[in-house]
């Protein structure tokens, strides 16, 4: 049945337009910037307020389980504090009454999203005020029924925590790894002692300006990869024609280095093809952005073929282990490179073709290539498989939450 949320919602908290001038004390301070997935402990920018701030302030303190949603600038961002906390002006809190399970609450306002984005734009600069909120009707079944949704679905997003946190620990490994070999150059020797920590010999090298192992040396990219340069061409329309036909964007290249599928820009067969005259990219290319992101990196995994759009140049490997190369582009050697490579206009940044193709790769004797490449590729693999699976987890939840929502389909 449909009922106003001011019926179920025990109190709507609207934060002070003041922000504390003094900061210190034990009440987390947050703002959207602190929200980072389905629940807020705190602030990540270490401000907390006292008691006596809150008093002098009036400031609204809300209680663990309350349902916050941003109602400015930024409409729907939706989050459950698990710790008692304070709030800038961003945010409304919803407290919820017995009548309504919190995670039930979250769901269903995280569903609403696009509808309060459009009653928002009705006003000069988008706000959802307390009273639009009070009057916003929900669908809404028993308690019981309503934990039972929530928990279906509350199992699929742990799923996908859990991936995400799976991934963060082998980016660390794989990372570490490599500053471990390739940096310090204590990869093991041929003892399996570090190498430079056991007194292994150093030379200079004169281009990198630094001492590198003996028998190592320094090659431009070009000697082992292909660069490609995208197709520099007026953006394609958005037509959906056959799933084998769409370019990657800026978008689809995560910061961790992994390809979001979830979102596909489609194209014609024909401007397919025309996009993928130069290169049709797949497993083992590097994608790196030129513009807007400099020089976020994403390696293709393995089934995919796909354009490239604006703004983006792929990396091929020809005589080199591909993931070495695409770990490379996390290291501090090949930062500090594109970071001098990268011209800084009077409007944005930009790496072009040009500058990358003057990035210099340190190459170790092939055996000690190798031997990386084989303890850090199925830790890459199985990031990629469970990049995959969350991208199915995802589309499954968004799938089924609206269809639990209005009754389609029962738990």
């Amino acid at each position: 049945m449909k009922i106003k949320l001011k019926e179920v919602i025990s109190e709507f908290v609207v934060p002070m337009r003041d922000r504390p001038k003094f900061f210190g004390g034990t009440i987390p301070w947050c703002r959207i910037e602190d929200i980072d997935g389905k629940y807020l402990y705190g602030t990540k920018s270490n401000k907390f307020v006292s008691q006596e701030i809150i008093s002098s302030m009036n400031l609204k303190v809300l209680p663990i389980n309350s349902v916050l949603f941003t109602c400015s600038a930024t409409i729907g961002i939706v989050a459950i504090n698990k710790n008692e906390l304070c709030t800038n002006q961003t945010f409304i809190g919803l407290v919820p009454s017995e009548k309504i399970d919190c995670e039930y609450l979250y769901y269903y306002l995280s569903l609403c999203r696009n509808r309060f984005k459009k009653i928002a734009s009705i006003t000069t600069i988008p706000y959802i005020s307390r009273s639009l909120f009070e009057e916003f009707e929900i669908d809404i079944c028993s308690i019981h029924i309503q934990k039972k949704i929530s928990s279906t679905i509350s199992s699929l997003d742990s799923k996908i925590e859990l991936n995400n946190l799976i991934n963060e620990q082998l980016e660390v490994m794989a990372k570490t790894l490599y500053d471990y070999w390739f940096i310090q150059f204590d990869f093991p020797n041929e003892r399996g002692k570090p190498y430079k920590s056991s007194g292994g010999k150093m030379v200079w090298n004169e281009e990198l300006k630094r001492e590198v192992p003996e028998g190592w040396k320094v090659e431009s990219i070009e000697e082992c990869c292909s660069i490609i340069d995208c197709l520099h061409s007026k953006k394609s329309d958005l037509i959906f024609e056959d799933d084998q036909y769409y370019l990657l964007q800026l978008e689809n290249i995560m910061d961790n280095g992994l390809l979001d599928l979830s979102n596909k820009y489609f194209v014609t067969k024909d401007e397919y093809k025309k996009w993928t005259t130069r290169i049709e990219v797949t497993e083992n290319d590097i994608l790196i952005t030129n513009a807007g992101r400099v020089a976020a990196t994403a390696q293709v995994p393995k089934g995919i073929k796909s354009g490239i759009g604006r703004n983006i140049t792929a990396i091929r490997p020809t005589n080199i282990n591909p993931t070495y190369l695409f770990l490379s582009f996390g290291g501090a050697e090949l930062k500090r490179q594109i970071k001098s490579n990268t011209d800084s206009g009077a409007f944005f940044s930009s790496l072009n073709v040009k500058g990358i193709k003057k990035l210099l790769i340190i190459r170790p004797p092939t055996k000690i290539e190798n031997a990386f490449e084989i303890i850090v590729r199925p830790i890459r693999n199985k990031r990629e498989l469970n990049n995959v699976e969350n991208q199915k987890l995802t589309e499954l939840r968004d799938w089924l939450l609206p269809m639990l929502m209005n009754g389609q389909v029962k738990v």
